[in-house]
């Protein structure tokens, strides 16, 4: 089975519709988003950056929010926007504004554990769609969640080989 984070599919999908496309993944914070949220979310992108081609640009708008609403009028945690490939550039939001109460639940570094999963969960959905997947909704979530847990294992890999924990960057 192929990697669809390592998948260049795109590579024939993107040019067909692209003359000139930005690349890349950026991070935006609400100025209010707790520091430790910041620092982690920068740092697991830094690692992104290292280990995967972001053929086109991908903007991270992190909210210091508990919900974001999605365009079905749902209350979600993480969304993915996918615009018809050539009209603009796809984007993602992430909730991170219940981080404090997540900390008092779970711990400081299972709360940050929890918020990077729905980060990748929401990344798959970028390479789903810039690989131009045919899969059902169900499907789309099967592989974003089988995904976001295999990131975040290989991403747990790095720091341990570095003899680092996710709050120790």
């Amino acid at each position: 089975m192929k990697h669809i984070w390592r998948e260049t599919k795109w590579r024939k999908f993107l040019d067909e519709n692209w003359i000139i496309r930005k690349t890349g993944i950026y991070l935006r914070f609400d100025k209010s988003v707790d520091p430790d949220v910041k620092k982690c979310h920068m740092a697991f992108v830094k690692w992104l950056r290292k280990e995967f081609v972001f053929p086109l640009r991908l903007n991270v708008y992190v909210k210091d929010t508990y919900f974001i609403k999605a365009r079905d009028g749902d209350m979600v945690v993480g969304t993915f926007w996918r615009p018809p490939i050539g009209d603009s550039y796809p984007y993602m939001r992430l909730a991170v504004g219940d981080y404090t109460e997540l900390v008092s639940e779970r711990g400081s570094e299972n709360a940050m554990w929890a918020l990077l999963e729905c980060f990748a969960h929401e990344i798959t959905h970028y390479f789903q769609y810039i690989n131009d997947l045919d899969l059902t909704l169900i499907g789309e979530e099967r592989q974003a969640k089988r995904y976001s847990i295999m990131i975040l294992e290989e991403y747990d890999q790095y720091l341990d080989s570095l003899g680092l924990s996710l709050m120790d960057q």
